[in-house]
């Protein structure tokens, strides 16, 4: 079954989250939380996680976040963690099968940002510096004036993701940081993507040239797990998986290589996230004149 794009969106706001409003918007909160965002805490949350008695909490999760467990192997979850990296049936999040369509890498909630020619995207009324996210000033300006795609996973969400195209990486990189949230309640506060641990992986791909996907890692998200650090890629191949807790993707294309779907980008201009699955047709390389 491949997905067909048939998007649903949700407004970019807040929700309603005690804890986490706790930890953002009081002082006593912020103290905690500059403890809390440093990766031994997330490291330690992961190890706790592993324990085979967490499978407790296994059946009240699925229940709450409405998972449809048919779409995963039927597996003995030995935790919670065994559990939150399930896998899925094989003939689910299928590519498309036009190679000049752009894929989503995973599940997550979806909004696109045009890069300018001095390398800044806005998110929330927060300028991002490319060059900041990626460590790499002339890298960054191979990508002025592109498109950056950030795709923002949830505790419900697959948390594993693949590569969207045939090709070769060119370079792979990891920059240790700390650990916010990736809910946009952290936007306002922190540069959360270029100051939160993530790894940088730069291909030469088939369809569209050189791309760079970033995982970047959130608040208790000890681990990024990727497969391959060189080497040759194939579409829809797993590239990594995140454990435990919400963490986001970001793509990066160069000027005039893809366009995307213009509901996601009037989406994103209305404050809105386009929820998204693996394998959802989000644009496409345009036809050659």
């Amino acid at each position: 079954m491949i997905n067909t794009g048939d998007f649903k969106a949700v407004e970019i706001r807040d929700r309603d989250n005690s804890a986490v409003n706790f930890l953002y918007n009081t002082i006593p909160g912020r103290v905690l939380l500059k403890i809390l965002i440093k990766p031994g805490i997330s490291k330690l949350a992961g190890s706790i996680l592993r324990n085979p008695a967490t499978c407790f909490f296994i059946k009240g999760f699925i229940k709450r976040n409405n998972i449809d467990m048919n779409e995963y192997r039927d597996n003995k979850f030995k935790s919670f963690d065994d559990f939150f990296i399930r896998e899925l049936k094989e003939g689910y999040r299928l590519f498309p099968d036009n190679e000049n369509d752009v894929a989503a890498p995973g599940d997550g909630k979806l909004t696109v940002y045009p890069v300018t020619a001095d390398s800044v995207f806005t998110i929330k009324n927060s300028n991002y510096s490319v060059c900041d996210l990626l460590g790499d000033k002339n890298l960054a300006d191979e990508f002025s004036d592109g498109i950056c795609l950030i795709f923002r996973l949830s505790p419900d969400d697959y948390h594993r993701y693949s590569y969207i195209d045939d090709g070769e990486i060119i370079s792979h990189k990891q920059i240790d940081g700390v650990l916010h949230t990736v809910r946009p309640i952290a936007f306002r506060k922190f540069d959360v993507f270029c100051r939160n641990s993530r790894e940088i992986t730069v291909m030469q791909t088939k369809n569209f040239g050189k791309i760079i996907q970033i995982e970047v890692g959130a608040l208790f998200v000890g681990k990024i797990s990727n497969r391959s650090s060189s080497g040759p890629v194939k579409r829809g191949e797993e590239k990594g998986m995140f454990q435990f807790g919400g963490s986001t993707i970001i793509l990066m294309f160069k000027s005039n290589i893809i366009t995307v779907n213009d509901e996601i980008y009037e989406n994103t201009v209305q404050n809105m996230e386009t929820i998204v699955r693996m394998g959802d047709k989000i644009g496409e390389k345009p036809a050659l004149k």
